[in-house]
């Protein structure tokens, strides 16, 4: 069976609801039975995105792509300072 991948909007979805839940009185085990997700998977879940906001993560996201777009062309500006350091020096 294939592993399913859950965006970070989903399990804060599913963070909150499991709260709703669990302060009504509901147990952890019968949440994660009915979400179709381990225990363990909601523990990490909780863990990592115990305390993040939705507007947190769409912010984290754009600052990660910012981030991919700086180094891709922090590498491009390298590799065009390397060629051009090779034909200064005449060994290209």
């Amino acid at each position: 069976m294939g592993r399913k991948h859950h965006t970070e909007e989903q399990i804060i979805g599913v963070l909150r609801a499991a709260e709703v839940v669990i302060s009504k009185g509901g147990t952890v085990d019968a949440f994660c039975r009915d979400q179709k997700i381990t225990e363990a998977t909601y523990y990490r879940w909780r863990k990592i995105h115990g305390g993040v906001g939705l507007d947190q993560v769409k912010k984290l996201k754009e600052l990660e792509a910012e981030n991919r777009r700086l180094r891709r062309a922090v590498s491009d500006l390298t590799v065009d300072n390397q060629i051009l350091k090779e034909v200064a020096r005449g060994t290209f």
